[in-house]
């Protein structure tokens, strides 16, 4: 089988409802040279049979990469998936966000050498994420502003994520002083540049460990691209149960020292 153009990785663990809502938004892309490696981070049986029934109605391949459920690991789970990636560059989200259609277009478009993507996301309250249906998505209704304000979705800034286009997207990307940062829920890059740092640090649970990534991909010579108004995808709303104290302060260490010494390579990563 030859290599796609592009690999996506999407994390996920117990949630299987928000997935299939994930695989359908993947199954409408306009750009369609891909494969999905769902990286799974101790998932019963339920999720391993969603993905099989789901196979058999969607066009694009399924690499389901599964480790032992041993609490929050992240880290260790997409380092597994990297690995099982075959194509050359990288998108990585969530199990719990929906791309629009022209999400992974939008990330090949803008691939380049010695870069990674930063890319935004739409967070939706849990009636309107419970309320999304598969024709919704297929259709991009979900998308669509005028349906979401229908839902009761408020009127604030952040509705140019879905609202802007062309020339009003490139200029909000260049203005937004938001960083061009490395988030799990919707980034990407060039394989062997991951490979180059090591991938993810296992050491780090929730918090940042996304963003640590990033910061060693800086201190390597990698810079970023903006795309927070243009790769889009919906965040639906869940609980987060395994956001503790201890796991933030503990990242928040771990980045400190990345940035300070200037780190590149993970000893707590891919290779140990």
């Amino acid at each position: 089988m030859d290599s796609p153009a592009l690999s996506i990785i999407v994390s996920t663990y117990n949630s299987e409802d928000w997935l299939q809502k994930v695989l359908w938004g993947f199954n409408v892309q306009t750009f369609t040279d891909f494969e999905l490696v769902v990286a799974d981070d101790g998932s019963g049986p339920l999720t391993r049979s969603l993905l099989e029934e789901m196979q058999q109605q969607l066009r694009y391949r399924i690499v389901h990469v599964w480790q032992e459920d041993d609490g929050f690991q992240k880290s260790r789970i997409l380092n597994k998936a990297v690995l099982a990636c075959s194509g050359e560059y990288i998108i990585m989200t969530d199990g719990d966000c929906i791309p629009r259609a022209d999400f992974v277009a939008i990330h090949h478009h803008h691939k380049k050498p010695g870069y990674f993507i930063s890319g935004g996301y739409y967070m939706l309250p849990m009636n309107i994420s419970r309320a999304i249906t598969k024709e919704d998505i297929e259709e991009q209704r979900c998308f669509d502003i005028g349906w979401l304000k229908e839902k009761g979705l408020p009127r604030t800034f952040r509705n140019n994520k879905l609202t802007a286009k062309g020339l009003t997207s490139k200029m909000l990307n260049a203005v937004t002083p938001t960083n061009a940062s490395w988030n799990g829920h919707n980034a990407s890059g060039w394989k062997k540049d991951i490979l180059n740092v090591n991938g993810f640090d296992e050491r780090m649970q929730y918090g940042g460990q996304d963003r640590e990534l990033g910061e060693r991909l800086f201190n390597s010579g990698i810079k970023s691209r903006q795309l927070r108004y243009s790769a889009i995808c919906l965040h639906l709303d869940h609980k987060r149960g395994y956001k503790t104290p201890e796991s933030i302060a503990k990242n928040q260490a771990i980045r400190k020292e990345t940035r300070t010494q200037k780190l590149v390579w993970s000893d707590y990563g891919i290779e140990k």
